[in-house]
């Protein structure tokens, strides 16, 4: 067996180490094209973010108003009071419906992730008399401003023509609600 002079071992280890060098750097990059996959995948707009964004907040507070209006339609002594909230009941649910509808065949799964009104709720469970129509029309009031303020939001922040019929078609009734309950907090006062 004849032994490798020192100059060709150490030029053999010089090269064998950029070799080595070379062959892991590269099988730690990724791909190119899988990388510009990846990232188209799981990219996210601020349009899109938006919009999810605005599926969730208004199937939550549709849900919220819906279980109020419930809880008033049971404990309002008030036969004005009780009309109003099945109307604003059909309504949400009408509003929920076509939500969900759409987040889904836009995969959108919506959770609930506004637990305040839990809290809202028990505080209307709790009330009672002249107190509880006020509470319930005061919570009404809020709720709805802040519906109509998601639907104006989206409106201005999208192009997307499904979501602007929506709000086309939702807005007017949620003014005309709106105004129907102030009107009858002005006259429970």
């Amino acid at each position: 067996m004849k032994a490798i002079p020192p100059l060709k071992a150490s030029i053999f280890k010089v090269l064998f180490s950029i070799l080595l060098i070379l062959c892991i750097t590269s099988c730690r990059k990724i791909n190119p094209i899988e990388n510009t996959l990846k990232n188209q995948a799981f990219a996210k707009n601020d349009r899109e973010e938006t919009e999810v964004f605005f599926f969730i907040s208004t199937a939550n507070v549709s849900k919220t108003i819906i279980s109020k209006s419930q809880i008033a339609q049971q404990k309002s002594s008030d036969v004005i009071v009780q009309e109003l909230s099945k109307r604003i009941e059909v309504q949400e649910s009408q509003l929920l419906e076509a939500i969900t509808t759409m987040a889904t065949s836009k995969l959108i799964v919506i959770t609930e992730i506004n637990a305040t009104h839990k809290r809202d709720l028990y505080n209307l469970i709790d009330a009672n008399g002249y107190d509880f129509n006020s509470i319930y029309l005061n919570a009404m009031t809020d709720a709805i401003c802040n519906q109509i303020e998601l639907l104006e939001a989206i409106s201005r922040e999208t192009n997307d023509k499904e979501i602007l019929e929506l709000v086309l078609r939702f807005l007017p009734q949620q003014y005309r609600l709106l105004r129907e309950t102030e009107r009858i907090k002005r006259q429970n006062v």
